[in-house]
């Protein structure tokens, strides 16, 4: 059995990168440290030791880096009462600053995420940005949120004049991007929503986090068709989304099914096996011939009434080849054993005094509808974010804008079919109105998926004067908690009994440092620092606090069903079904201990871990006796606080 003592930090990511680089190369460890030296040597040719090499570079990245690598020690604070389905749902709403949220996620939802899409601040000039704070991040963000007094609150727009206008947002973006990619799924995707300002720094900086050879595309969307006014010489009409995924994926991977109109138009011929159209066997490629797929030319031969067969004879006298009409020898897209198992769907037709090839395409194979490649410009009116502002504003029964400019839903429903995400987490961590998780409760409810939302958005105050304040919205998380509660009643009463079992819920949790006390001795009065010590957590801080904290620091996911229970008028929660057991009362006996090991038991977990505060024990020698009850008792790791 493991004995932890938990802190109030998370992973430290640094730390992690060495282990893994020593396994690699276990050479390289010299009095426990790496040397670099040594690395080079091993990687060989791979090095590029020269002075003068293409680089991308900013004033401050590596404090950025740091900051990524720095452990956090914060926590997330569960929020019951502005939840909705507390008990059942799997969907989260993370108030808090997304580069410490994200950090605190590490353990819990690392190689988790489906899908990710973000829609940042562009930096245009008066967009939301804030310099994070390198000594500490979670007071930083109390301050600037207005949690805690201060002089003069950091948040401020990134203006061209302030003189660093690129650096502050690289500086902001490239910290969080480094650590939503470990969040990612091996054949996970990530959408960027940007424009013309840093698009360009953006793909230099998703080359470098993501890799240059995982870059999927750049997907124009008319947004805008009137154009912005403001603009100074060109009204722009559009905005971009960036694609990369974790790893490199095969061709298709990002399709999506054709809807019922276009399978309608498209496949227009129908027979015995369902509705059909009709391909050219030939590659209509002319990179690609008998110069070099030699494999793919050969002869059909073909009747007078159109039959085909692969050998001549005197009722097959058509000789056809995948020759185009000015003499180019072609090939075909079928390998010839390919095309004699396939012979059933191929076709042939008398073509402007020549014979052709075609195959049958149908549009349901096995079940599986027709799918098709997005194009490069999305230019239907529902990508529009006057569409977007619509559908927010009914929502709310308003013409004010309480919300300048949301994203269109179909947008982000787009993106989502292209991850192929159909049971799985969206994760936006720049949510703004919540609009990705208003797109995942609509799609669940049209193909009946069973996806998963992480919402996380900064709680920015609204400005007093704004329409938003005006309706009794303090911040932007208010709005976006609002959304979710009205879009998620909306789409159940609009489908009825086929959104029954709809996920319309969230649990809302909330930025904030540990729960457990650090160990600040005051040179005045250490006696009363000794006595502050005895308690181990924050005042004012819940059993539930802590509870999720401990879940966190484990990576267990925060949507595990909580329960508590009594053992001898102690209380124990059980996290997961037993995976986690936390008691955090005092004068913990042997008994309650026993209690526990019958509760897991019946449970019957795989694995299972007991925590309890380290002063929480009757005696030494109670704590001595728990430990060997548990280890007997088939218990993985015990653990105090």
């Amino acid at each position: 059995m493991i004995e932890t003592r938990l802190t109030g930090e998370t992973p430290d990511l640094a730390q992690d990168n060495i282990e893994k680089l020593k396994e690699l190369f276990p050479d390289i460890v010299t009095d426990g440290k790496i040397d670099f030296d040594k690395l080079k040597q091993d990687l060989g040719d791979y090095v590029d030791d020269s002075a003068e090499r293409y680089n991308f570079s900013w004033n401050g990245k590596g404090q950025a880096l740091r900051l990524a690598q720095t452990p956090s020690t914060g926590t997330l604070r569960p929020c019951k009462e502005e939840s909705k389905d507390w008990d059942t749902t799997e969907n989260l709403y993370i108030e808090g600053d997304n580069l410490e949220v994200l950090k605190l996620l590490q353990k819990s939802y690392h190689n988790m995420v489906k899908m990710i899409y973000i829609d940042p601040p562009y930096n245009t000039g008066k967009d939301f940005v804030y310099p994070d704070n390198f000594k500490d991040s979670i007071e930083n963000y109390k301050s600037i949120t207005g949690q805690t007094d201060s002089e003069g609150k950091n948040i401020s727009n990134n203006s061209e004049t302030s003189g660093r206008y690129h650096t502050d947002w690289l500086n902001m973006m490239y910290p969080r991007l480094r650590l939503a990619r470990n969040l990612l799924t091996d054949d996970g995707v990530i959408f960027i929503s940007i424009d013309e300002n840093e698009v360009d720094n953006l793909k230099k900086l998703c080359n470098e986090v993501l890799g240059e050879d995982n870059f999927i595309g750049q997907i124009t969307a008319l947004c805008n068709p009137k154009g912005r006014s403001q603009d100074k010489y060109i009204a722009n009409c559009h905005d971009y989304l960036v694609i990369y995924s974790k790893i490199s994926l095969a061709k298709g991977d990002l399709s999506i099914g054709k809807n019922d109109d276009e399978i309608d138009s498209d496949y227009n011929l129908e027979d015995e096996n369902g509705l059909f159209r009709e391909l050219e066997l030939r590659n209509t490629h002319r990179e690609f011939g008998k110069h070099n797929r030699p494999n793919l030319y050969y002869p059909f031969y073909v009747s007078e009434m159109g039959d085909i067969s692969f050998s001549k004879n005197e009722k097959y006298k058509n000789i056809v080849f995948p020759n185009w009409e000015d003499g180019f020898e072609g090939c075909w897209t079928w390998g010839l054993e390919k095309a004699n198992s396939e012979k059933n769907l191929l076709v042939a037709k008398h073509v402007r005094g020549r014979w052709k090839i075609y195959r049958k395409a149908y549009a349901n194979i096995d079940g599986e509808g027709p799918l098709k490649q997005m194009k490069s410009i999305w230019t239907d009116k529902k990508y529009h974010t006057e569409k977007g502002q619509s559908i927010f504003n009914d929502l709310f029964n308003t013409k004010d804008k309480i919300f300048q400019a949301p994203k269109s839903i179909d947008l982000i429903i787009d993106c989502i079919k292209m991850s192929q995400l159909k049971s799985g987490i969206v994760l936006d961590f720049f949510s703004g109105s919540a609009t990705a998780a208003h797109a995942v409760m609509q799609l669940n409810a049209v193909d009946e998926g069973n996806r998963k939302f992480i919402m996380v958005q900064l709680p920015e105050p609204t400005d007093k004067n704004s329409e938003a304040a005006k309706a009794g919205y303090d911040n932007i998380c208010e709005i976006g908690k609002e959304r979710i509660r009205r879009a998620g009643e909306k789409i159940k009463e609009e489908k009825g009994l086929l959104a029954q079992n709809l996920d319309i819920g969230f649990k809302v949790l909330k930025l904030d440092t540990s729960n457990i006390r650090k160990w600040h001795p005051k040179g005045n009065d250490l006696e009363a620092s000794l006595l502050d010590a005895i308690n181990n957590y924050v005042v004012g801080r819940t059993e539930l606090d802590i509870v999720y904290e401990i879940m966190l620091k484990f990576g267990l996911d925060l949507t595990y069903s909580v329960e508590e229970f009594i053992i001898e008028a102690k209380k124990v929660y059980s996290i997961g079904f037993g995976v986690l057991m936390i008691c955090l009362d005092n004068d913990i006996t042997t008994s309650i201990a026993k209690g526990i090991l019958e509760k897991v038991q019946a449970l019957a977990p795989e694995t299972t871990r007991v925590v309890f505060k380290d002063n929480g024990f009757k005696t030494d020698s109670n704590k001595t006796n728990i430990k060997e009850i548990l280890k007997c008792g088939g218990i993985d790791e015990f653990i105090t606080l």
